[in-house]
């Protein structure tokens, strides 16, 4: 006999949301929006519209599923983000599946911004980030885990995360990365986290990108913070390092300011 028989089948949160956009009239418009389960994405109206997404489930765990999609038309700039931190929560059995899509055209510009990614202990999820570059077209994208809550008192001792960053200019591999956080010795050991509890990668893609290296080193010494950053085939890459989530927020704050002109997202302000 089965030995899950008789155990009632969790019900399982799914959510997809895509924005497309396009210019008209030198504006940049909303041309098209899906919504579908526990996914939603809000448009702030301005000179570059922001895009929040948000997953009204709270949450995910084992087996959970949640996709975010853009489209920018050519010349289109664009900022989105999520609503709040995503926090992945202990699983029953199986991985909680992410996966975020961007295509930006022809002289267009995408800054993801998302919030935290929050680990709790016996998490398990699989992300996939895949941005597609015209040619001619940039990127800046961030991201940052973190494990547990310092101020609940919270520890996770293990958990299976696997996140894939990759970018693609003109259908050609422009950078690929995979961060996986998979047991307390991984973490703890000087080859792997040293006993961190926030990490952070920064990625900027454009003609150029070199050229803010200097002063993005010159921000990397702060208290509580480690941080390096290297330039190289039109990229700059940052990775930063914390003890704790706020310190690590606080320069990640600093950083993208250096890096992108106008304020940050507005619900990174809330």
């Amino acid at each position: 006999m089965n030995a899950q028989a008789g155990i009632e089948q969790l019900q399982r949160s799914k959510g997809a949301a895509h924005a497309g956009f396009a210019l008209s009239d030198r504006r940049i418009c909303l041309r098209e929006l899906h919504q579908s389960g526990s996914a939603k994405a809000i448009v702030l109206p301005g000179p570059a519209p922001e895009v929040v997404f948000l997953n009204t489930s709270g949450g995910l765990t084992g087996c959970d599923r949640l996709d975010y999609a853009l489209t920018l038309g050519p010349g289109c700039h664009l900022t989105a983000t999520t609503q709040t931190a995503e926090r992945i929560y202990r699983s029953p059995g199986g991985l909680a599946q992410i996966g975020v899509r961007a295509q930006v055209g022809a002289g267009a510009h995408l800054d993801w911004l998302p919030q935290e990614t929050i680990l709790f202990d016996h998490a398990a999820a699989r992300r996939r980030t895949e941005i597609d570059l015209a040619p001619d077209a940039t990127c800046l994208m961030a991201e940052t885990v973190v494990l547990g809550r310092a101020a609940m008192g919270e520890r996770v001792a293990r958990t299976a995360f696997t996140d894939w960053r990759i970018l693609r200019r003109g259908a050609v591999p422009l950078h690929m990365e995979v961060l996986r956080l998979c047991d307390a010795a991984l973490r703890m050991g000087a080859a792997g986290l040293d006993g961190v509890r926030a990490v952070a990668s920064v990625i900027l893609a454009a003609p150029g990108a070199a050229d803010a290296l200097g002063p993005v080193r010159a921000s990397l010494d702060v208290d509580g913070v480690r941080g390096a950053a290297s330039a190289f085939a039109g990229r700059l890459v940052i990775r930063l390092m914390a003890a704790d989530a706020w310190p690590l927020r606080l320069q990640m704050v600093r950083l993208l300011s250096v890096l992108r002109p106008g304020p940050l997202p507005r619900v990174w302000q809330c």
